[in-house]
């Protein structure tokens, strides 16, 4: 099948299913899609040998083709302990979650009911309410990860979407089969099993890139070199997911007790993950107090390599996993056990260097405890999350934490840099659009023409009311 005939089944599809269930009421609409979840789950958990099987010769292909080590970790579904797992519970995390459609976010009373006059027929009240609702065709298009198929079907499915999904070309046996298992599933449903499709080459990319009658949203996931060439491409828009250039500045008030940990989490936990820190900022005071060479001894005794400037370098003993930074370090994304580290004053240079080299993903500020209870300010670490538009900003915490799961969405679709409607992992709630709904009571006519000024005009209320759809 060429590729514009798949996007002529997934707005077919999408279109049958918005209909099918327009008449079931929210609860059972979302039951049907919560059904479907449950028998993608169903099939995974059956096909789990076939599954690992065609991993593990992509993962061996990759490493026969010298794929780097990076690659060829996130390709990895069952090395990780715990990732197959993810993988699974996280279809079960969507379904659970809250429906995201039919969400009224905004009720307004345009006008009451206004009785006749003499040159006006009566007319009851006049309600205007903003509704949730799907986005469309998703076009999701991403690196190495197999995971991700299974993460973006569950979330279209869920939000009312289609996707049609493309993926690496390394991790083609494994998306295959897990492909194969959700159309198998959502054939079992009330849903049509062309809800979601996949491709396998760059030439049908380039063409649905350019079927902007049926798609209606691209999202890349993967390399900033993949996000730019499909924003040049794509005549839909286009949800943003680039480099994880994600830093922790470590300010002078910071204790040892947390920054070591928290830094060592950030770089060791997953280097690969877009979410692990990649440049530390390290206040001038910490070069005296001996707490930068306690931080970076232990990354060095935990395999990773330090590309440190001149000051942080001039106060470590010499080692070879000390090396000098090149401004290229601090624009890099290693993701591997490599860090870029800088020295600054304060926190105008950390955030004057984030803006500078920053991806606007996840940035860091580690200083004083603060209390359990809310209540107080720490003025370095407000001025931090304040200065910084990046799409998540923590304080005291490890940049790991910035992941669907973690954040209570169940999955993403990914992590938007942009400066759209949604931003940071992109769950349900990032899927959704909203229409306007006008909702006129009683049986006379609601025109324009009868708010027009003059001696019988009706009036503007524009009161806001209770955020509850009333139905029709």
């Amino acid at each position: 099948m060429d590729a514009s005939a798949v996007a002529r089944q997934a707005r077919g599809a999408f279109d049958d299913a918005q209909q099918t269930l327009s008449t079931r009421g929210t609860v059972a609409a979302d039951f049907a899609r919560v059904q479907a979840l449950e028998y993608i789950r169903a099939a995974l958990e059956a096909a789990r040998s076939e599954i690992q099987a065609a991993n593990a010769r992509d993962v061996d292909e990759a490493r026969a083709g010298q794929l780097s080590k990076q690659l060829v970790a996130r390709l990895d579904l069952f090395s990780k302990p715990g990732k197959w797992d993810s993988m699974i519970q996280g279809v079960s995390d969507v379904a659970r979650l809250p429906s995201p459609l039919d969400v009224c976010t905004r009720a307004t009373r345009l006008a009451d009911t206004a009785p006749a006059t003499a040159t006006r027929p009566a007319a009851g009240a006049l309600d205007l309410y903003r509704m949730t609702c799907p986005i469309g065709v998703l076009l999701c298009i991403f690196e190495a990860r197999p995971e991700v198929i299974v993460n973006i079907a569950s979330l279209a499915i869920k939000s009312g979407n289609a996707a049609i999904l493309k993926g690496g070309k390394e991790s083609k046996h494994t998306a295959q089969i897990l492909a194969r298992c959700i159309s198998d599933a959502l054939e079992r449903s009330e849903l049509p099993r062309c809800l979601v499709q996949t491709v396998q080459t760059r030439d049908e990319i380039q063409t649905l890139l350019h079927e902007e009658q049926y798609i209606d949203l691209v999202i890349p996931r993967g390399s900033n070199a993949l996000v730019r060439s499909i924003q040049r491409e794509a005549r839909m828009p286009v949800m943003g997911h680039a480099d994880g250039l994600c830093s922790i500045y470590v300010h002078e008030d910071a204790p040892e007790s947390l920054v070591i940990p928290t830094v060592l989490d950030a770089k060791l936990d997953y280097p690969s993950a877009c979410n692990a820190v990649e440049t530390l900022l390290v206040h001038r005071s910490h070069l005296a107090s001996g707490l930068w060479e306690r931080l970076a001894m232990a990354l060095v005794q935990s395999g990773v390599r330090l590309h440190a400037d001149a000051e942080a370098r001039a106060a470590l003993p010499a080692h070879a996993a000390v090396v000098p930074a090149v401004d290229a370090d601090f624009d890099t994304e290693f993701l591997d056990l490599d860090v870029a580290v800088r020295t600054v004053g304060g926190v105008d240079e950390a955030v004057e260097h984030i803006n500078a080299h920053g991806s606007g993903h996840t940035d860091v500020i580690l200083c004083a405890p603060l209390p359990e209870q809310p209540g107080t300010s720490h003025a370095a670490a407000e001025a931090f999350t304040r200065s910084l538009s990046s799409s998540s900003v923590f304080v005291n915490a490890s940049s790991r934490f910035a992941d669907g799961f973690r954040y209570g969405f169940g999955t993403e679709v990914g992590i938007s840099t942009g400066r759209t409607h949604a931003r940071g992992p992109v769950g349900l709630e990032g899927l959704v659009i909203y229409k306007y709904v006008l909702r006129a009571a009683g049986d006379g006519p609601q025109t324009a023409g009868a708010f027009a000024p003059g001696a019988e005009q009706r009036a503007w209320a524009h009161r806001p009311l209770m955020q509850t759809f009333p139905g029709l």
